[in-house]
């Protein structure tokens, strides 16, 4: 029968104390990033492009809530 990873965490990890819930995700990334495994598929990730419009679309808003003109 095979084991689902709800089913271990239900199980298992939901009766671990926080502190030991802790030190089994660390061991689950540091396991992860000795095997330099790449888990982030780049389309996931943002481009420059992305990062500019964000940013620019971020400031144009921040503008419209705090006008220059506007007393304190």
């Amino acid at each position: 029968m095979s084991t689902t990873v709800q089913e271990v965490y239900n199980q298992i990890v939901c009766n671990l104390s926080p502190t030991e819930r802790l030190r089994l995700a660390t061991l689950i990334l540091n396991d992860l990033v000795q095997k330099n495994l790449s888990i982030v598929e780049q389309s996931d990730t943002w481009t420059e492009q992305d990062q500019i419009d964000i940013t620019t679309f971020s400031l144009q808003y921040a503008a419209t809530l705090f006008p220059e003109n506007e007393e304190i």
